[in-house]
């Protein structure tokens, strides 16, 4: 298959989705509580909507979080579906942090195979797509076309991006874990990690920048020792794999595979 039709319209879709985000941002916007307790906002429906939008043309089923999520009697027909988190990190949204992301992932036969994660406060943009590898543009450089992005092409939006992983020189074991989510069992791993490297640091942040930090050779790990879902994680894996890195299914040691009767996953570890 050729990505770069379908990667440059999820780029589209992650900016444009962001953009409603950012609206529903800077109000007095209300929070609902859906059925399992996770906090949901008018931000969420509009990138969702605006996301189901762009992919329509593809023909391709999407399972949003927000979205109608069939019956697995149906998906598990489905070869190939889009698997998207419109705003992962409402947690992190409703606290006016910045640490949330759009995420879209292509899969193919359980396998995440393209990417995109994009940050709207921080313009922070990763994407990836298979045997293509791995890519970031910072904010910096990446506010500087935001406003063009339905005009850019992807040719033109690499031409401002950096393969990853990018090197970082440091001695230091760097572990990225949750913000708002942070289980004693992580807090164990942690602390284990400390007996195989002298120096061990902890970095906390929200949503899927975790994984996008071990992509990009900031961390070496992230371990995930509580309930994530499908959509949490299908885009950063994309990236992971195309950097070099994995993320490892806790029950099966395999890589994590999705559409699954279960959209809960199992816990996991992300590592270079």
């Amino acid at each position: 298959m050729i990505y770069s039709d379908l990667l440059h319209q999820a780029i589209i879709a992650s900016v444009l989705a962001g953009n409603e985000i950012l609206k529903v941002y800077e109000t007095n916007f209300d929070v609902e509580i859906k059925n399992d307790k996770s906090p949901v906002t008018l931000a969420d429906k509009n990138a969702s909507d605006k996301i189901i939008e762009f992919l329509k043309p593809f023909n391709v089923e999407v399972l949003s979080e927000e979205g109608k999520h069939e019956d697995y009697s149906v998906r598990k027909h489905w070869e190939k579906l889009w698997i998207v988190d419109p705003l992962d990190g409402t947690k992190e949204f409703v606290k006016r942090n910045g640490e949330f992301t759009v995420n879209i992932a292509l899969v193919e036969n359980g396998i995440p195979t393209l990417g995109v994660i994009f940050s709207p406060v921080s313009n922070d943009l990763y994407f990836s797509s298979k045997n293509n590898g791995a890519f970031k543009i910072s904010g910096n450089d990446f506010s500087l076309i935001k406003d063009l992005i339905e005009s850019s092409s992807l040719a033109f939006i690499l031409t401002k991006a950096q393969k990853l992983p990018i090197k970082k020189d440091r001695t230091n074991y760097v572990v990225v874990a949750s913000r708002s989510h942070m289980s004693s069992e992580t807090y164990t791993h942690i602390e284990n990690l400390k007996w195989h490297h002298k120096i061990v640091e902890i970095v906390n942040t929200g949503s899927s920048i975790k994984m996008c930090l071990v992509a990009e050779g900031v961390a070496d790990e992230y371990p995930r020792f509580g309930p994530t879902m499908e959509w949490d994680t299908a885009a950063g894996q994309a990236i992971l794999q195309e950097a070099n890195c994995s993320l490892i299914d806790y029950k099966t040691n395999e890589p994590m595979v999705y559409n699954r009767e279960i959209l809960l996953n199992n816990w996991f570890i992300a590592k270079r």
